[in-house]
């Protein structure tokens, strides 16, 4: 891999990730807009599974590729304030993105649910079904789904910077077509 981007794998799975995060929040406040008792939320929340455990599997291949490959060195003029930063920002959202999908198996399992994939394949619940853990694992989800918001815009600011005030590489290096 050159040192000064990332690979077309790497580029491919960050806007994968960054695609369904905004899908499965959509279908989180969409399904809001429904009447309660609608069979479409029923639908629309088989549809947020599914595309949860997609964001798990695509967040497991993103870690496993950036502990074998790393990630491009920052500019060589980069303050250690801002590569701090950027250290620690990364960092809080991979954390998000593991514990977003771990929290949302948890909860459909808490619930009394099973996982399905689409219905290509299904994992019942390995224990019994908890109200007062799931009600407290629904709180932890959407705290932290919240909190990828922020952290993410915080990220997509910073590359904005970066592009228009620095004038620097780090924005493109992850754009496709670039290498």
């Amino acid at each position: 891999m050159s040192r000064d981007a990332y690979t077309s794998t790497q580029k491919f799975l960050h806007w994968a990730l960054f695609v369904l995060v905004v899908l499965l929040y959509a279908l989180t406040y969409g399904e809001d807009l429904l009447p309660r008792g609608d069979p479409t939320v029923d639908a629309v929340w088989r549809l947020h599974i599914s595309f949860g455990l997609l964001l798990a599997a695509l967040v497991f291949w993103r870690v496993v590729l950036r502990g074998m490959r790393g990630a491009p060195r920052l500019p060589a003029d980069m303050p250690a304030p801002e590569r701090a930063a950027a250290r620690v920002g990364h960092l809080a959202l991979y954390a998000l993105l593991v514990a977003i999908p771990v929290l949302g198996i948890l909860l459909t399992w808490f619930r009394g649910d099973a996982l399905s994939f689409f219905g290509l394949f299904t994992v019942p619940a390995p224990f019994a079904p908890d109200r007062a853990t799931a009600r407290t694992i629904r709180e932890l989800h959407s705290l932290c789904a919240n909190g990828i918001l922020v952290v993410a815009g915080i990220h997509a600011l910073a590359a904005l910077y970066h592009h228009f005030v620095r004038r620097d590489t780090i924005l493109t290096r992850m754009l496709p077509g670039h290498r």
